[in-house]
């Protein structure tokens, strides 16, 4: 399998969707947005968004399934896309300038390559497997800042799920204190992205979904990052849960996650 020649192609197939996407930001009205639950929205574009990627990726790799937000496909024994056409759905809703289109190629739970398309502006996030990390052609790499103080964070609020809603809160607090600050774009594949070419040193966040993050995963290893679970034993793909840093300052960003985390297990 030519995984740098596959990404090229998704590469390809995004920037189409994406000029869809943007073509139909300024028409979208409040009576074409639905809600699958609460606060968890979603429209036509997200929908059409998707049927057309699952169309042409499958046409690029028959022998591959899917794991698609709205559902489209049919998942593989082993490898499989995985696809969030529209991350950032209530930004699109609100006018507000930060979403994406993220789609990995999973084998098992591992990535082969990640694409993340930030729509607005037009910048386009890719990495292979062994291939390194890239942003419009050019070679990425994580933040070298050592520090968790020195640090600039990104993260994201639950929509539905408030089980741990003190935990999370008491570790914001906690961290508002020891790092320079606390980003919420509203993409986990943004901010992932972001990590990877060192504008955040780190992203942290539960209550996601595959399709939220397994192109950022990758695209932060191949920038020289780390990536792993609030704790040991959780994968980040798959169980909900995710620490994405430059590596530097991981160990000491899982310390005061580990800490506050702890509870909810006591």
């Amino acid at each position: 399998m030519d995984l740098k020649h596959l990404t090229r192609e998704v590469e390809r197939i995004c920037m189409d969707v994406a000029a869809f996407i943007r073509g139909e930001a300024d028409k979208l009205t409040e009576a074409g947005v639905n809600t699958k639950s609460a606060n968890n929205l979603v429209t036509h574009v997200d929908h059409t968004a998707e049927d057309r990627l699952v169309d042409a990726l499958e046409v690029l790799l028959p022998e591959a399934g899917f794991i698609a937000e709205e559902g489209s496909g049919e998942k593989g024994a082993t490898l499989n896309w995985v696809i969030d056409p529209l991350d950032g759905t209530t930004n699109f809703v609100h006018g507000v300038p930060c979403y994406c289109i993220s789609i990995a190629l999973l084998d098992g739970a591992e990535p082969l390559l990640g694409f993340v398309h930030e729509v607005t502006r037009d910048e386009r996030f890719s990495a292979w497997k062994g291939g390194g990390a890239w942003l419009n052609g050019s070679p990425i790499r994580v933040s070298e800042r050592q520090r968790l103080q020195d640090s600039l964070l990104a993260t994201g609020f639950p929509y539905d799920d408030f089980g741990y809603e003190t935990e999370y809160m008491d570790l914001l607090r906690e961290l508002m204190h020891r790092t320079r600050g606390i980003r919420r774009l509203g993409s986990a594949a943004a901010d992932l992205a972001y990590v990877a070419c060192g504008r955040f040193e780190a992203f942290y966040e539960y209550g996601l979904n595959s399709w939220d993050v397994a192109a950022g995963v990758l695209l932060v290893r191949e920038a020289g990052g780390r990536v792993s679970g609030f704790r040991p034993s959780k994968d980040p793909v798959f169980d909900e849960e995710i620490v994405a840093s430059n590596n530097a300052i991981h160990d000491e960003l899982l310390e005061v996650i580990e800490r506050n985390w702890a509870r909810q297990d006591s």
